[in-house]
């Protein structure tokens, strides 16, 4: 079993904020695999399926971005993981929008979701990082990341997130560097070249 977590914020005003390009790549996945329906439990919206052969629950926390970690530590310790079988699905302000990048541990670089997690299970869990882009000044990071994704960007988001949909066998099955590779192809193959701004 692998636990995939998407990261945001609940609520119908959030939904299409830059910070919830997480549970945009969730919802994603959830309809490419046929993944679903999602049941509210574990301070969350969780549901269980197969992605190739591989068992999944996927998990849209409810706790509000800041404590993501109380829903994301509830459920791994529900189905017995270890921090090897963790996902997080999240935004990243220091890459380019429509980046994708995978990597174990390492730092939260202010991300409050991230922070939350880590204080709750610790530190090695894998992380895939959706590039947003960065407004250009720290002052201005809070409104840029609960403001909306523009029209304009909806194109790329939604390319990024079916790319992470498509290559998700390789994700759950451990081929990082495969996953990436596909989804940046996946994602210059719809027109982008991860330099949208």
């Amino acid at each position: 079993m692998l636990l995939i977590a998407g990261l945001g914020n609940p609520g119908a005003r959030h939904a299409n904020n830059r910070h919830n390009i997480g549970f945009m790549a969730v919802a994603a996945i959830a309809r490419t695999h046929r993944i679903g329906p999602f049941r509210a439990r574990l301070q969350g919206l969780i549901a269980e399926g197969l992605i190739g052969q591989s068992r999944v629950a996927l998990l849209v926390p409810q706790t509000y971005m800041n404590e993501s970690g109380r829903s994301v530590g509830e459920a791994m310790r529900f189905y017995k993981l270890g921090l090897d079988a963790i996902v997080v699905i999240h935004d990243d302000l220091d890459l380019a929008p429509a980046k994708v990048r995978v990597k174990v541990g390492g730092g939260a670089a202010g991300h409050n979701g991230l922070r939350s997690i880590t204080a709750h299970v610790g530190n090695d869990y894998k992380r895939v990082r959706l590039g947003i882009g960065h407004p250009g000044d720290k002052a201005l990071v809070y409104n840029f990341v609960l403001g909306d994704f523009a029209k304009s960007e909806l194109p790329w988001v939604e390319a990024v997130c079916e790319a992470v949909a498509q290559a998700a066998e390789l994700l759950v099955s451990g081929q990082d560097a495969s996953f990436q590779n596909k989804t940046h192809l996946a994602i210059e193959a719809a027109g982008f070249d991860g330099k949208e701004a």
